[in-house]
């Protein structure tokens, strides 16, 4: 998802499948959802009843769904019963938890049912779309969901959902998944039926209730590409979102199969630029004439793979997802237009990183972060994520790295994995020891601060080069200098590295990492 335009405006497929990594602790994962939502234009009081399944991981006496309740400002939900199997059974809700009494046992599978209502506080967006027309659009991202269904909200436990819409009959209803059925009601209502077997993690689970214009430009493989825009920007929308058609290939092509039934992009009310619900992504309401729509859309399409399809286990390891977004949208443009474009992206990027350090000094992979996790919204997880991509790809070479990247979305395909895990995968394919690249690169504040100091001798036509690392940790990295255009490579071992390289007779051109192919500051002195 672009979400940084609210906070910055800036092959070998591996023997068996994973399965869902539960979070430590856990006692249930939730097989499936099926959420029923009752919407209204005379109240933004919703009804709602979620047929919940779920497997017992424990046998634990009780468990919890979050759901935030109801609060002094009548904000939130209310729950009225809980049914397990369609029998009434004890339940407490707390602030933002609904805690089920049972006395299912360790691997038993069973259905509870929770009735409630209220107003979201959050994650459903209840309001009026730029031209005046009331809305309702999912905006769950990164744990919200749960301020409007209950659910496990954490990215580790996903499952198969259903969402049944009932609504008045003038909006269409857009959902996760396939339409399995619209029928009309008595009262000028209409019920909607979305269905996806694929699981997701709640944080793109989503609903968007709206009048749309609709429009169905291509199929990709099978796959329906949708388009659903309002219907005062249908002729710049259709336009210009029918880029989609474009790069749905392109990601299936280089990076492997697509884990959903249908693509349908959405201009929506979200509080970020895009968002990457599954097979219905939502983008911020003036993208339609938006100059950056190709690129936009370029980077939520690759979240369906990596974000999405094989998602982070926790928030921590964002990167997995949002840096990943960010290097596949700069293979495509590169692809598209040139490596020109992929080098001038990798400046701007470079560049946002380094300025973020100075504001908060934290390596990629940001533990400190607890409950809030809009902070990781940063050109660490976006900017730098992609940086260490390229340096990686350019480490391994293109045969190895998207091989790599092949297998490992294969393997953690409809499932998540963390960062290790990621390296595992890239150290089976590459055969290289990544253990201490990962960790510098991930796992360490900062980047290489390097002073590049050389001096030119008229009688031997040599040239001394002096690069000294001048950060405090020590990194180990190839630095590329060119002397009138033809490249050198150092490779820095240590705090200090000297060369003597031939020149031509007149005082040569120097420039460090002419091919932008390294996260580092430079500065270049003439002795």
């Amino acid at each position: 998802m672009n979400k940084l335009r609210l906070y910055f405006i800036a092959g070998l497929i591996l023997a068996t499948p994973a399965v869902n990594a539960q979070s430590p602790g856990a006692v249930i994962d939730v097989q499936h959802y099926g959420f029923h939502i009752q919407l209204s234009d005379a109240t933004d009081n919703i009804k709602g009843k979620a047929d919940i399944t779920v497997k017992f991981l424990a046998t634990p006496g009780s468990f919890r769904i979050n759901l935030v309740k109801k609060d002094a400002k009548g904000k939130g939900m209310t729950v009225g019963r809980v049914l397990e199997n369609g029998r009434t059974v004890r339940f407490q809700q707390d602030s933002d938890v609904v805690n089920i009494y049972t006395k299912a046992v360790e691997n038993a599978t069973k259905t509870y049912t929770i009735i409630y209502e209220g107003i979201p506080a959050d994650g459903l967006i209840i309001s009026t779309n730029k031209f005046g027309h009331r809305t309702f659009f999912g905006d769950n991202w990164p744990n919200r969901a749960h301020n409007w269904i209950p659910c496990v909200d954490e990215p580790a436990d996903k499952a198969a959902v259903d969402f049944t819409v009932t609504a008045p009959d003038h909006y269409q209803v857009v959902a996760n998944g396939l339409k399995m059925g619209e029928t009309a009601l008595p009262g000028q209502l209409k019920v909607t039926h979305w269905q996806e077997t694929a699981p997701l993690s709640t944080k793109i689970m989503v609903i968007g209730v709206a009048e749309f214009a609709i429009d169905h430009p291509k199929d990709v493989d099978y796959i329906p590409v949708y388009t659903y825009v309002f219907p005062e920007s249908a002729m710049v929308g259709f336009k210009s979102y029918a880029i989609a058609g474009e790069i749905l290939p392109f990601f299936i092509k280089h990076i492997g199969p697509y884990s959903y039934k249908k693509l349908a992009n959405v201009q929506s009310k979200t509080i970020f630029g895009g968002m990457e619900n599954a097979g219905a992504i939502f983008y911020f309401e003036d993208s339609p004439q938006s100059k950056g729509i190709e690129e936009l859309m370029a980077h939520e399409i690759a979240h369906q793979w990596f974000g999405d399809a094989a998602s982070e286990k926790d928030f921590h390891h964002l990167w997995l997802s949002e840096g990943f977004a960010t290097y596949l949208t700069h293979y495509y443009l590169e692809s598209k237009y040139g490596l020109d474009t992929l080098k001038k992206r990798l400046i701007a990027d470079r560049t946002l990183v380094i300025k973020f350090e100075k504001k908060r000094y934290t390596p990629v992979v940001d533990t400190t972060i607890k409950n809030d996790y809009m902070p990781l919204l940063n050109p660490n997880s976006y900017q730098k994520g992609g940086w260490f991509l390229h340096m990686l790809r350019r480490k391994l070479g293109d045969g190895a790295f998207w091989k790599g990247l092949n297998t490992y979305y294969l393997k953690y395909q409809n499932s998540n994995a963390n960062t290790t895990d990621f390296r595992e995968v890239m150290e089976q394919i590459s055969g290289q020891d990544l253990k201490v690249f990962f960790k510098q690169w991930l796992n360490t504040a900062g980047h290489p601060d390097i002073a590049v100091s050389w001096k030119y001798d008229t009688k031997t036509h040599m040239v001394d080069i002096k690069v000294d690392q001048k950060q405090k940790g020590l990194y180990l990295f190839p630095v590329e200098i060119a002397i009138d255009g033809k490249v050198q490579t150092i490779n820095m071992t240590g705090q200090s590295a000297t060369v003597h390289i031939a020149a031509g007779k007149k005082l040569p051109v120097i420039k460090v990492d002419p091919n932008v192919n390294l996260l580092a500051g430079f500065t270049v002195t003439e002795n």
